[in-house]
């Protein structure tokens, strides 16, 4: 019982970091019918602004606050300057490959000013603590990214189900050709959810970071799972989003605990198995 109940709690927190990483992803891809392989860069690149700002500052909500919006500034130049232009019989593979170009500079970029060093970004103090539930000890660091998960996800359902904005957003999911001539300023929705998406990896990074530290090369250790997450719950949905992290946080952490030399195959069973059943998600539609 003790193992059962450490390695759900264990994969329910790393759900949540899943979540946090391809909520934003779900929405690109959704959207902008894209594969952005720039988005495990975002995550990086949060963690290391994250990591200069705490570490000048002190204050680590600063540090989660300025990598917000400058990932999200640099998510929606990328989109409005290079992606959008890219036009043509091949555009998504086009766009593709240049969110794989921006992936390889960002990450060539933070290794030149960074170095390869592995870089601890202090948590909240708070943080360092655990709770203990009669023989069980919990980790405030765990239980901080578990209940920063769910308040992203309240937010952006608040956002999408009960505003004017979410409506637009709704709409240009379903057809875009329609909310086109609706009136709907699709490309100024398709720069806004870039940055959106863009901005939800990098505060993904920022918490995540603290807890798994830093160091080249975590951009593509990350992007697997929120490709994953987004395959599995089906493409622009939110509750797909949040439903497929925790499958997947749950069977890696589980598949890891007991079948460590198939921690790959654990990975992306969930994925196989679901898109055999059901090609487009678990709460995607055509």
């Amino acid at each position: 019982m003790e193992f059962l109940i450490t390695q759900m709690f264990n994969g329910i927190s790393y759900a949540a970091l899943i979540f946090l990483l391809g909520g934003g992803l779900s929405l690109i891809f959704g959207v902008m019918k894209i594969v952005n392989i720039a988005h495990g860069s975002f995550y990086l690149v949060g963690g290391y602004i994250g990591y200069v700002v705490v570490t000048l500052t002190g204050n680590f909500y600063l540090g989660l606050f300025v990598a917000c919006v400058v990932v999200a500034g640099i998510g929606m130049v990328m989109e409005r300057v290079f992606l959008r232009k890219l036009t043509g019989q091949y555009l998504n593979l086009r766009q593709m490959l240049i969110t794989m170009g921006f992936a390889l500079f960002l990450q060539d970029l933070c290794l030149v000013i960074f170095g390869g060093y592995t870089l601890d970004l202090p948590p909240p103090a708070f943080c360092g603590l655990s709770i203990q539930v009669g023989k069980y000890y919990f980790h405030v660091l765990r239980i901080f990214m578990i209940g920063a998960a769910a308040v992203t996800y309240v937010i952006l359902w608040w956002f999408q189900e009960k505003t004017r904005a979410g409506a637009i957003l709704r709409a240009a999911i379903d057809n875009r050709e329609i909310a086109e001539g609706l009136g709907i300023n699709v490309l100024f929705v398709t720069m806004g959810v870039f940055g959106l998406g863009a901005l939800l990896a990098a505060f993904g990074g920022v918490i995540g970071c603290s807890f798994t530290a830093i160091y080249p090369g975590l951009d593509f250790e990350v992007l697997p799972f929120a490709f994953v997450v987004v395959i599995v719950g089906g493409m622009g949905s939110l509750k797909g989003a949040m439903v497929g992290a925790l499958i997947v946080g749950l069977v890696d952490n589980f598949g890891k605990a007991l079948f460590p030399e198939l921690s790959y195959f654990t990975l992306f069973a969930p994925m196989a198995i679901v898109l055999a059943v059901r090609p487009t998600g678990l709460f995607g539609r055509e």
